[in-house]
């Protein structure tokens, strides 16, 4: 039994998360592992069943509104996950079919090439800090058009 890496690319949304596998080496088939539902369980259900062979999994998913639950949740399990910002993923000019899938296809693709840059993930305490800061914002923004009418 030969142990290998297995590079994971998530397209994560609100309610779901789409689940790429790219394997160890230059093989260029990327398997569309499946789409399931954006919980934990789910989740660490999902890459139990693509690890079960005792290969190590490096996941990657694109920063956004679900915030860094699955990061934080990943590395208590000890899985290696890296979060990157959208913006900065190579894209083809003429390339505007968006699809949760090929997302997904394509992150799996760009993290086993080493392709991507990891953004830093803030702690419990920096998070929360960012919220107050970003209730306070909009609460001053609707008080101000309030005054202004």
């Amino acid at each position: 039994m030969t142990i290998s890496t297995k590079y994971i690319g998530l397209d994560v949304h609100r309610d779901t998360i789409s689940i790429a596998v790219a394997d160890e080496g230059r093989d260029p088939e990327i398997r569309f592992f499946g789409t399931v539902a954006n919980d934990c369980a789910v989740l660490h259900k999902a890459l139990a069943s693509i690890g079960k062979n005792g290969a190590t999994l490096k996941v990657c998913y694109e920063s956004g509104p679900c915030g860094f639950v699955i990061y934080r949740f990943l590395k208590s399990l000890g899985i290696d996950c890296v979060v990157i910002s959208p913006s900065s993923m190579p894209r083809r000019p003429n390339d505007r079919v968006k699809t949760d899938r090929r997302d997904a296809q394509t992150l799996a693709r760009l993290l086993r090439a080493g392709e991507l840059t990891a953004v830093w993930v803030p702690d419990e305490a920096h998070e929360a800090i960012r919220d107050v800061v970003r209730a306070r914002r909009q609460a001053k923004q609707i008080w101000f058009r309030r005054r202004t009418r």
